[in-house]
């Protein structure tokens, strides 16, 4: 059975994007692509009249009709394979279900300016889907540029030791298919000895094997800006098309969209970012 990518298509106003995004990311992979239209997402527990009660019934009969005819209407103009279905349940059992069926190797979720009903979300409903799955998170944002295949790629380390986990290995021949070079966005901490913290990011990117031993990695330092200013920076002077960002267990399960460094990336980047998920350390 061939891999998937599922993208979480009815979350924001931008599934078209993510959905092109992943399924050019995914098109060396031969990676079908899962348009996941999620009704529970819009069920709410209002007390109506049986008139109004109807009404809104036969409203909302007609938005899911129109909202899957687009969403086929995308799947049918991307490459490869694309399907859409949908689930009535919790995203939680959702999205699992769907990630267990169709063998998923990522996520996909299309960022919209609405950062209100986006923070909801994230924080009641995808949170949890993570921590079930652990599975990489790829963020596109509105202000994205049309899609393409990453020929630049920015990976923000801190130096320290990280083992992805196994859903992020498998995400590896992903990232070996794009055409790119790398660059390290190493985020050293001012008293650090340069030289020697280079060599010791680099051995660590090696070690993790998400790259290929082959592949050219260069470096970016960044030492006297925030680390979230830091990492945006990077972004723009290398041109980046994909900014790659470890998710360590206790910012990826426990405050990811709340005041940390990944938080503050995603909601000022302007390129797609990959979320990748480490083991916890022992």
């Amino acid at each position: 059975m061939s891999p998937s990518i599922l993208v979480l298509a009815n979350v924001s106003a931008t599934a078209e994007r993510a959905a092109r995004y992943a399924a050019r990311l995914g098109a060396p992979l031969h990676a079908n692509i899962v348009l996941l239209n999620l009704l529970a997402l819009n069920t709410y527990p209002v007390m109506l009249t049986p008139e109004l009660a109807e009404i809104e019934t036969r409203e909302a009969v007609l938005e899911r009709n129109e909202r899957l005819e687009g969403l086929w209407s995308i799947a049918r103009q991307l490459p490869g394979l694309a399907v859409v279905e949908e689930s009535p349940g919790p995203m939680f059992d959702a999205v699992t279900t769907a990630v267990r069926q169709h063998q998923s190797l990522l996520l996909v979720l299309g960022l919209s300016a609405e950062h209100g009903l986006l923070d909801h979300l994230l924080h009641n409903q995808i949170l949890p889907v993570l921590r079930a799955t652990h599975l990489p998170l790829l963020l596109v944002p509105e202000a994205a540029p049309p899609p393409v295949l990453p020929r630049r790629v920015l990976l923000a380390l801190d130096g320290d030791p990280f083992t992805p986990n196994i859903a992020a290995r498998h995400l590896a021949p992903l990232l070996a298919a794009c055409p790119a070079t790398f660059t390290i966005a190493h985020l050293a901490e001012a008293d650090e000895s340069l030289e020697f913290s280079n060599q010791l990011v680099r051995a660590e990117l090696r070690a993790s094997m998400l790259l290929p031993t082959d592949a050219p990695v260069e470096l970016y330092q960044i030492t006297h800006q925030s680390p979230a200013d830091g990492i945006l920076q990077a972004s723009f002077d290398t041109q980046a098309d994909l900014v790659v960002l470890v998710a360590r267990p206790r910012s990826f399960l426990g405050r990811l969209f709340h005041r940390s460094v990944t938080a503050r990336v995603i909601s000022r980047s302007q390129k797609p970012v990959l979320l990748l998920p480490a083991e916890e350390a022992d």
